[in-house]
């Protein structure tokens, strides 16, 4: 729909009203033969009931309407408008080219965001702001809270019962092993090769790597990080009954005596170069596997390896 004509200063041309609505155009098109113009929406709407020209009833459909001229454009352009929130208050003046402008920073409209300064700090329309109680905005805000911390809490309560659930299979799981191993001690000295030999067989596999900046060490990554971590060593051929071991080592809290804190860490760097590290595919992390760093002091290796994150400096060799 058109702008209302009474809100223009002084007499506007008659080429520049919409034949539809009868108001100042708005986004206006034309007509492909006859050149009538009309406000977009007003034209979208008339031919949601018939094809032709409101004006001469040519045939014409919505495809082949095309903006008006640069000439047309540019008288709207120079309009004089008040402002649409006059009833509000508001006395401008402005270019219609400028209007959209004005209404983003005038004060009089009712729908700019405001800043309750009473206490709760929340924005809301200016037009809220009278019927805004900070108070019950604020025991809103609570419900919803002890709302989410309940759904919360069932959840965790959920996962817990499941995790129990999963620990005493584990146990019951293990119990069976030990009985079966007890039973037959050949077992036994069959399996303990075997996985000796698949990590020999992946750790193998694995580029060695050189480390070029130790102080880039992430000691305490999150929960995320280790993820990542976990993905790459599955997708590089670790043995999955090793992978949980060493994404635990990968925490400060399970590092050996000597790189347990910061102060450890900075004492012992000189000992860092003497590491074999191996790089985990693609990732800025080696794993520092015992059974290649038992040149190593017990306090700067842990069974059956450690795994080491950095922000930067991990090359292949």
């Amino acid at each position: 729909m058109g702008y209302d004509v009474t809100r223009f200063q002084g007499d506007v041309d008659e080429d520049l009203i919409c034949p539809i609505c009868s108001g100042v155009l708005e986004e206006p098109v034309q007509a492909p033969h006859c050149e009538h113009a009309f406000c977009s929406a007003c034209i979208t709407q008339w031919f949601s009931q018939q094809q032709t020209c409101p004006v001469d009833r040519s045939a014409v459909t919505v495809a082949q309407l095309s903006p008006v001229p640069r000439i047309v454009q540019n008288m709207l352009s120079k309009l004089q408008i008040t402002c649409d929130n006059a009833v509000f208050g508001c006395s401008a003046v402005v270019r219609l080219d400028n209007l959209m402008s004005h209404l983003s920073d005038c004060e009089h409209n009712p729908r700019r965001p405001v800043t309750c300064e009473q206490g709760d700090g929340l924005e809301m329309p200016k037009e809220e702001l009278p019927n805004h109680h900070c108070i019950t905005h604020l025991r809103a805000v609570v419900q919803q809270q002890q709302a989410r911390l309940a759904e919360l809490e069932k959840t965790s309560a959920h996962h817990a019962h499941q995790l129990a659930e999963q620990k005493r299979a584990i146990q019951q799981l293990k119990a069976h092993l030990a009985a079966a191993h007890s039973a037959n001690p050949d077992l036994q000295r069959l399996e303990e090769p075997r996985e000796d030999n698949e990590v020999l067989q992946w750790v193998t596999s694995l580029q060695p790597a050189r480390v070029t900046r130790w102080g880039g060490m992430i000691s305490t990554p999150d929960a995320g990080l280790q993820a990542v971590i976990e993905r790459s060593l599955l997708a590089s051929g670790c043995p999955a009954s090793l992978v949980s071991e060493l994404i635990e080592n990968a925490h400060e809290r399970s590092w050996p005596q000597g790189l347990a804190t910061l102060e450890t860490r900075q004492m012992n760097r000189r000992c860092y170069k003497n590491y074999v590290a191996k790089r985990i595919p693609g990732k800025q992390a080696v794993v520092v596997m015992a059974c290649e760093n038992q040149h190593m002091g017990d306090d700067m290796v842990q069974e059956p390896g450690l795994v080491m994150i950095f922000s930067h400096g991990v090359e292949e060799m």
